[in-house]
């Protein structure tokens, strides 16, 4: 009972609409910005992110983490060449974000002033399926290999 009384409340949920869940969970500021990283960059390490050029807080940066690690969004694991280090990997749950980020991405670089050229846009909206199954793929494969390198997109 003492253990209980310890524990942080769950926090309540404001409706049980699909919209206002997924916010309480991916809604903040950083949450999707470091699941585009997982996905989009290739990051894996918790230094990554942190130098991605966002100005993430570190302690923000832990908490967001450690949250959608709590929701199933990512996973972690041990490091092959240094069991010392944590590799941050989507689950099944956070690659279903693909078409969500995707629709973001296009979204925002047909209504906003972006760094996106207006090529690139066309091409990922007229091939959105083509880019899914490559995010896919290499989720599933567990390629690292990023499809944005420095601002560029480099996917097939």
């Amino acid at each position: 009972m003492f253990s209980a009384m310890l524990r942080k409340p769950r926090s309540k949920r404001r409706s049980g609409c699909p919209v206002s869940v997924s916010l309480d969970i991916i809604g903040d500021r950083w949450s999707l910005l470091f699941i585009r990283d997982l996905m989009v960059r290739g990051y894996r390490r918790f230094r990554e992110f942190e130098e991605s050029g966002e100005g993430v807080a570190t302690n923000i940066l832990s908490d967001r983490l450690r949250k959608l690690k709590s929701t199933g969004i990512i996973s972690t694991e041990v490091d092959d060449s240094d069991r010392r280090r944590v590799n941050y990997r989507l689950t099944q749950k956070g690659i279903d974000l693909a078409p969500v980020l995707l629709e973001l991405l296009i979204w925002g670089a047909r209504h906003e002033r972006t760094e996106a050229s207006c090529a690139t846009v066309e091409k990922m909206s007229k091939n959105r399926e083509a880019l899914l199954n490559e995010v896919r793929a290499r989720w599933k494969n567990n390629d690292p290999r990023p499809l944005q390198v420095n601002g560029r997109w480099v996917w097939p």
